[in-house]
């Protein structure tokens, strides 16, 4: 099951839960009239995924939308199932559904549920998925896996149609593509900060790297970051890149020839409740 044509480079709109509906529109409208193939949203505890994920699909035309990642608690294997089909039906090769164990903080104190050996998990779920019933015929429907560590990415290439590693280094992309081999699928999410400031850019950069480490700290230290929880600046520019549009093409460069196939930015601001509409722009005249 191949996935939808994503092309090299689209846009992570991690912070789309904070838009209000017109802005969301406005934000969807920007990615699609920019000519980026694919848009991609997290689910946390905002709008639910698949609700929203045709929303976005409604509202463009030609883009790809990608739930990266949807919990797996959040939903039953049936239900996910049935909402994946039902939207590759209705919007043919613009549907990519993928799946994440999702945060114990989330999963526990949240949603009320038990956080088990995540790759054990995973596996149930997706055989789970595969044996739900749905009644018109579709084509079978693409998946990938958020994966970080080895087990989840071997079993991204064993279930799924690849790997969806978010806001890893270069070197990750790398590890990630030898474990997968040369055929599954590699999307890696880029986070990322265009600020004229470079003190400005830098605190943005530790603070949004501080948030994502806790969940990154063992595959980290397999890369050879051995006090990760230290945030030192070799750690925080091998997360975050910052710079100018020049600075944050290199590393979508970087991350492409250590093997990934397609890049998504995540745009970092100051204002997460306002769309980085010139930030896309910018970015869309070098690597579009």
């Amino acid at each position: 099951m191949s996935a939808p044509e994503l092309g090299r480079v689209g846009i992570w709109a991690g912070e789309l839960d904070r838009y209000p509906a017109p802005v969301l529109r406005e934000a969807a409208a920007a990615v699609e009239d920019l000519g980026y193939p694919a848009l991609w949203f997290p689910e946390t505890t905002g709008r639910e995924a698949m609700a929203q994920a045709a929303l976005l699909l409604s509202l463009t035309r030609r883009t790809v939308v990608a739930t990266g990642t949807a919990g797996i608690h959040a939903r039953d294997a049936v239900t996910t199932a049935a909402a994946q089909r039902t939207l590759a039906e209705a919007f043919p090769g613009r549907f990519l559904l993928g799946l994440g164990v999702g945060h114990p903080a989330v999963v526990t104190g949240v949603r009320g549920h038990r956080f088990g050996p995540p790759v054990a998990t995973m596996r149930a779920y997706l055989e789970a998925m595969d044996a739900a019933p749905f009644g018109p015929p579709v084509p079978a429907a693409p998946r990938i896996l958020a994966a970080l560590g080895p087990r989840m990415l071997e079993l991204a290439a064993e279930r799924a149609a690849g790997a969806h590693p978010l806001g890893m280094p270069v070197t990750h992309t790398r590890h990630a593509r030898g474990l997968l081999g040369p055929r599954p699928l590699l999307a890696v999410t880029q986070l990322a900060v265009l600020d004229p400031s470079a003190s400005r850019a830098a605190e943005l950069a530790r603070a949004h790297a501080a948030a994502a480490l806790p969940n990154r700290l063992t595959p980290l230290r397999r890369l050879g970051f051995d006090d990760p929880e230290s945030l030192d600046e070799r750690l925080v520019d091998a997360l975050v890149a910052t710079g100018g549009p020049e600075e944050v093409a290199r590393r979508v460069g970087e991350h492409l020839q250590a093997g990934a196939d397609h890049v998504s930015l995540h745009v970092l601001t100051a204002t997460p409740d306002r769309p980085p509409l010139r930030q896309w722009e910018d970015l869309a005249a070098l690597l579009l």
